[in-house]
């Protein structure tokens, strides 16, 4: 936002540098970003001078130039001229030698002595458009003869100079969304730190008597006072558009603002003044009412830049007599706008609700002055003040007449913010030693009433305008941005709490694992944690947001696994075959009234592998691909898990499996639901993984230690079992496990069968069992011990037998 330090300085009497004053406001929270130097003409006219034409003789080698003699006051020099109209005894404008000028058409360029057609010339005689102060290049300008010599240009014209302040304002401090705001910031830090006693001066509304009394007179509607709290109108006659006074134009220039007409200026004027946003109709487009209402869904509207949009159903509008006038808070329509032929305005000033005028704006990419001011809320006891103030001027410099006094609809119910807290909470917090009449004093300066007692309680009733002090902590900001952050002396002694989690371990092992990904042939994505809430069966609680920016962006993810979705279909559409994709993020859920927030890994394989070669077969991604990543990403964070069905208790999966430690799942994996996938698009199987990274992190064993290399040899054994076709291999794998944990090292399923040579219902798993024994090496009767206590109980409790 930008600021004009002049304008600053019509509501405030202070004597301070643009410099400092912009220290004052970067220490106030008001961060200045940027200070320039304002010139209604560029370069000032520096260096451009009155001077007189004594002589003025023909060139000696040029029939259409002229050489002069022009007395500058402190010295007479000679320029060669090419202009139609010079002659002697003229008082002309010179930009003397080193003058660097910037013409409306063209390249600044820098004035220099030079010889032209071999006569010296030291300097040049200007023309308006060469010094950019007009468009005539029909000749030079010439003076009036009582000009005095030697007047430097800047002063003849009164050319208006400021300086402008660019502040990066944040969008709690919506009181500071006008000069006067921000004058009240720079009053509140002199009073305090210089012991001064500045008041604010607001601006005086001088409003003649209404004419036509009763003659001319439009109602004023809200049908919705929640998205509408109050609404003023007023009405103005015989106005005469015409370009504003040059006051006007050079406030409105000084802050990067075109000068349109004087009655849109005024308005304009007011924004930058109060922080109110208003705006002006054209009478003749209005009837006797205007309401303020929802528009109706899918009905087209034009604006002021002649875009025709359609209307969603959720935009306030102004209307008169079911004819769609302006956005409320955002954008005015093409037919209601001043116009050079306008004769009779209807004045807005209003309170329009932040949300619904932020969701307006989003959704038509209508960012204007108005709607970011509106968004982040405007200070109401300034709507009428506003009314009042430009009423006032649009008299004074258009002679129009007020023929219906300002007209105020009140629905806002204004409460009144009773905020308590102690001197000791305030010092405590804040690691100072104010003294009580300090803590008063600031605020009372920021226009706080304050209450307090002998034990050094205070109450405070906070302005209507601080939208956004709420608490005692926003108490305690005020308090300090204007005392003084650099004011705060760091403590001798210091007590610091340690987090028991080690961050800086979590960050590299994330890193590692990132790392092994990627080796692994993976991608990593990053998505917004904020989607849309479309892909969701319904039973799962999100956690929604309560002013979304739009409809894309409503709920906190429940989980990874869409993001990896959406990710898998927009490649898929941009012709990628093969994807292997992670993602580290958080989730965010609602469950008993409770938000829970985890991290999680989540990955991805999908496509083929191999493009066509002579050498390799095309082969699809599967889900012993995903499962090979699963077992290798838990031996690489030195786990040992089991592997089960999984509960796919969120229906992400078709069926799932999953990694357990104890009573904890730390992957839960599978092919991707065929019902999600399709709404995404994706036109083939996916199969994902989801990882709870916070029980990986728990479980990891991050101290690597190394342990001697065995001596003995493995013995291996194998069976060959005829099962019930509906029993899984874990079942196998748990009661192999049971029988001698210490001497079987591995189980692995190397053949699957299933055909015509089995019972119905039947197939066959074919398992091999490792056994070694650290010490010495295993003898046969040994393992064959074992191996009979396994068949025993694969035979009684899962009906195995041995396939001959």
């Amino acid at each position: 936002m930008k600021i004009s330090f002049n304008w600053l300085k019509n509501y405030l009497d202070f004597d301070l540098t643009p410099e400092r004053t912009s220290e004052i406001l970067t220490d106030t929270g008001l961060e200045i970003e940027g200070l320039h130097k304002f010139e209604e003409v560029t370069g000032g006219l520096d260096g451009v001078v009155v001077g007189k034409v004594l002589s003025c003789e023909s060139h000696p080698d040029a029939d259409r130039l002229k050489v002069t003699q022009v007395n500058l006051g402190k010295e007479t020099v000679q320029i060669v001229c090419g202009a139609p109209n010079i002659g002697k005894e003229q008082k002309v404008l010179v930009a003397t030698v080193g003058t660097n000028l910037y013409p409306n058409d063209g390249d600044a360029f820098k004035i220099k002595k030079a010889k032209i057609r071999g006569v010296e010339s030291s300097g040049m005689i200007c023309a308006e458009d060469e010094l950019g102060i007009g468009n005539s290049h029909e000749g030079i300008l010439i003076l009036p003869n009582e000009v005095p010599l030697g007047t430097k240009a800047s002063a003849y014209y009164q050319l208006y100079e400021d300086y402008q302040l660019e502040i990066g304002l944040t969008p709690n401090r919506c009181d500071a969304m006008g000069h006067i705001g921000v004058a009240r910031d720079i009053k509140a830090f002199l009073n305090f730190h210089q012991n001064q006693n500045l008041t604010l001066k607001l601006p005086e509304s001088n409003i003649s008597s209404i004419e036509n009394k009763g003659q001319d007179n439009i109602s004023i509607k809200i049908e919705d006072s929640e998205l509408c709290p109050r609404y003023i109108g007023a009405l103005l006659d015989n106005v005469k558009i015409q370009p504003s006074p040059k006051w006007l134009q050079n406030r409105l220039k000084s802050i990067g603002l075109d000068p349109i007409n004087n009655v849109v200026d005024v308005t304009n004027f007011i924004m930058y003044e109060y922080g109110t946003p208003m705006h002006a109709f054209d009478r003749k487009h209005l009837k006797d009412e205007v309401v303020i209402k929802k528009a109706e869904k899918g009905t087209p509207f034009i604006t002021l830049d002649g875009v025709e949009r359609t209307l969603n159903g959720e935009e306030l509008m102004i209307t008169s007599n079911g004819k769609n006038l302006c956005i409320a808070g955002v954008y005015g329509g093409l037919d209601s706008g001043v116009s050079e032929s306008t004769t009779s305005i209807f004045l807005e000033s209003a309170i329009f609700d932040a949300t619904s005028v932020r969701k307006t704006s989003k959704a038509h990419a209508l960012q204007t002055d108005a709607s970011f001011r509106f968004e982040r809320g405007v200070d109401p006891s300034f709507t009428s003040d506003a009314m009042n103030r430009a009423i006032s001027l649009i008299q004074e410099i258009s002679g129009a007449k007020l023929t219906m006094k300002p007209v105020v609809v009140d629905e806002l119910n204004e409460v009144e913010k009773n905020i308590s807290f102690s001197l000791e909470f305030l010092n405590d917090r804040l690691g100072t030693s104010l003294k009580l009449d300090e803590v008063i004093s600031i605020l009372e300066n920021l226009d706080f009433i304050c209450k307090y007692d002998l034990d050094n309680n205070i109450q405070v009733i906070a302005p209507q305008y601080r939208i956004d002090v709420n608490r005692p902590e926003d108490i305690l900001e005020e308090v300090l941005r204007i005392y003084g952050f650099n004011k705060v002396e760091l403590p001798k002694k210091w007590n610091i709490s340690f987090p028991v989690e080690d961050t800086k371990n979590t960050e590299n092992l994330q890193r590692t694992i990132a790392e092994w990904f990627v080796s692994n042939g993976f991608s990593e994505v990053m998505n917004n944690s904020l989607r849309r809430n479309d892909l969701t069966d319904g039973e799962i609680q999100s956690v929604e947001i309560l002013n979304p920016l739009s409809k894309e962006l409503q709920t906190m993810r429940k989980s990874l696994y869409f993001g990896l979705l959406e990710n898998l279909a927009y490649n898929q559409n941009r012709q990628q075959q093969e994807q292997r994709l992670f993602e580290f993020g958080k989730s965010y859920q609602l469950a008993n009234q409770q938000y829970i927030e985890t991290r999680e890994l989540a990955f991805a394989v999908f496509g083929k592998t191999d493009e066509l070669s002579w050498q390799n077969a095309t082969k699809t991604l599967n889900f012993f691909n995903l499962k090979q990543i699963c077992e290798g990403l838990i031996s690489k964070l030195g786990l040992k898990a089991r592997i089960e069905e999984g509960g796919n208790s969120q229906g992400f999966f078709e069926r799932s499996y999953q990694y357990t430690l104890g009573k904890q799942i730390l992957i839960e994996f599978g092919q991707a639901s065929s019902s999600y996938c399709k709404k995404a698009g994706i036109k083939s199987k996916a199969f994902i993984a989801l990882c709870n990274w916070d029980h990986l992190l728990k479980f990891s064993n991050s101290n690597t230690t190394f342990k001697e290399l065995p001596k003995t040899f493995f013995v291996r054994r194998d069976f060959s079992l005829v099962i019930d076709a509906k029993l899984e291999y874990a079942a196998i794998e748990k009661l192999g496990y049971s029988i001698n944990k210490k001497l079987l090292k591995n189980m692995s399923l190397f053949d699957v069968y299933e055909g015509d040579k089995l019972p119905k219902g039947k197939k066959s798993y074919a398992v091999s069992f490792l056994f070694q024994d650290d010490n010495e090496t295993l003898k046969d009767e040994v393992v064959d011990a074992i191996m009979s206590q396994i068949r025993k109980k694969l035979e009684e409790e899962l009906g195995a037998e041995l396939r001959a």
